[in-house]
């Protein structure tokens, strides 16, 4: 079950990210695609079933965020990621700003990748 739901988890982490990326793409480059109905519902649902296995992942590992400090890491994180992605997609009122956000949220993905690999809250600080 563990290796089912880690494939899982590591399928949608790829695929949410460079849906992203193709997404903050589109919109610097003003495309009508970002307004197509299969790129606003594809992204919740692929993030849905992230969230539902990392969830599943911490319960069936016994490890959780604030008591972990590499999972409380990540989930917070994931805050500062969705919410300069809504600035990068939706919310930002200047191109520039939108564009500022969304360079800002792709940091913020490698950081928290960075924070899976090593499991530490430095992330690719505690490489050696």
């Amino acid at each position: 079950m563990y290796s089912a739901l880690k494939h899982l988890h590591l399928t949608a982490v790829i695929l949410s990210v460079c849906l992203f990326a193709l997404r903050g793409a589109w919109m610097l480059v003003d495309s009508p695609q970002l307004g197509r109905r299969w790129a606003r519902v594809v992204p919740h649902v692929i993030d849905t079933v992230l969230l539902a296995s990392a969830i599943g992942l911490t319960v069936i590992l016994h490890q959780y965020p604030f008591v972990q400090g590499w999972l409380t890491a990540k989930v917070l994180g994931l805050i500062a990621y969705i919410i300069l992605g809504s600035i990068a997609l939706k919310r930002g009122p200047t191109k520039p700003i939108r564009a500022a956000a969304f360079i800002g949220s792709l940091a913020v993905f490698g950081y928290i990748a960075s924070v899976a690999l090593s499991r530490s809250p430095l992330g690719f600080l505690a490489w050696r």
